[in-house]
């Protein structure tokens, strides 16, 4: 296959090299993969991956009149350009649904923070002529109206800041230490995989690591351009968490009710235990994160290496069992107190105190 990509690609920039792609194949029936791939610089695989996705867009929201192009992995065909040039030239007609859809989109494309002032004036403009066009079936639209949720003025942020190569601070919360830290990051992409995370280099750890946008408590995009160095993206079709080989190990042992933790947790080994349970082995580049684990376990299970961490989540299993007991004996107190102030047979102290109508001690 070619090489690796001469710079990290994002969202915006892919959209741009497919429609760019979409031209170039137009011009040149029979391309071979790895010309094409090397005019892109992307892989073989990138571009794969991009042919697979172009035969579902087309010139309607409706179908019909789809990208016909495919590839035998040597060579690209492309077999309906000239039906899709001739529908391209008529008139872009909306029925009212999609004219509906359109607008209600645009508006609040447009509420969205860190957008570029410049597009954002480019997308009012747009929307106006399309409310213009679409005349009473721009109604509806008016009447609807869309809220992004609160990580969608991060999500823009980030991606402004991939676009124009530019640094990230943030101040970010972890739920592994309980506690937010301020960090400046070279954002590298974002990606989606059951949340919203961006993968970037850390100016304060000196490596690649990946933030939830949604745990992000703020942003600011700086002067400094981004300069992350070559990194080699990871697959993340396994799943965001991909432990590498000289990653700590950890030893955990769950009863039956803990079996949940190796269908959760990439593991190198589950070894079944007498009881039910398994023994399970696993590799985490930050084992303190798995207190959370231990805790959340209960007598489900227990961290038995490295010993250090099964000690840190024993302690602080002691601690959460010793704020709630003082929160219980203080809740007694109270109801005891309270007891004693109305039952009828509770004796009292003669050196107890009242609380006055005031609040003061009588």
């Amino acid at each position: 296959m070619a090489g690796k990509p001469v710079r990290p690609v994002n969202a915006i920039d892919q959209t741009r090299r497919m429609l760019s792609l979409v031209t170039y194949l137009r011009e040149r029936p029979g391309a071979r993969v790895e010309d094409v791939a090397r005019a892109f610089g992307i892989t073989e695989d990138e571009l794969v991956s991009d042919l697979d996705v172009l035969p579902m867009c087309g010139t309607s929201f409706r179908g019909g009149d789809l990208l016909d192009i495919d590839t035998d992995g040597e060579r690209i065909w492309w077999h309906n350009p000239a039906a899709l040039a001739a529908e391209a030239a008529e008139p872009l007609r909306l029925a009212a649904d999609e004219a509906t859809a359109l607008l209600v989109a645009a508006r609040a494309v447009a509420t969205l923070p860190g957008l570029r002032e410049s597009d954002r004036q480019a997308l009012l403009r747009a929307t106006a002529k399309v409310e213009t066009a679409a005349g009473e079936a721009a109604g509806a639209s008016s009447r609807l109206s869309v809220t992004f949720e609160s990580e969608g003025g991060v999500f823009a942020d980030v991606d402004r800041a991939i676009a124009e190569r530019r640094r990230l601070w943030i101040r970010y919360y972890s739920p592994a230490r309980d506690e937010v830290t301020e960090r400046e990051i070279d954002p590298i992409r974002l990606v989606s995989v059951g949340h919203t995370y961006v993968e970037a280099w850390c100016r304060r750890s000196e490596a690649r690591r990946t933030f939830r946008l949604d745990r992000v408590a703020e942003i600011r995009i700086l002067d400094e351009p981004s300069a992350p160095p070559e990194v080699e993206l990871r697959d993340l079709s396994e799943g965001l968490v991909q432990p590498a080989a000289e990653d700590p190990e950890v030893v955990v042992e769950v009863g039956p009710g803990g079996r949940w933790v190796a269908e959760y947790y990439p593991h190198d080994s589950a070894d079944e235990l007498p009881d039910g349970g398994l023994r399970i082995t696993l590799r985490t580049p930050d084992p303190a994160s798995l207190r959370r684990l231990a805790l959340r376990l209960g007598r489900d299970g227990r961290i038995v290496s490295p010993p250090e961490l099964a000690q840190s989540a024993r302690l602080a299993a002691r601690e959460a069992l010793a704020a709630y007991d003082g929160i219980e004996s203080v809740q007694a107190a109270d109801v005891t107190e309270a007891a004693g102030a109305s039952g009828p047979q509770a004796p009292r102290p003669a050196h107890a105190t009242q609380a006055g109508p005031d609040g003061g001690r009588t």
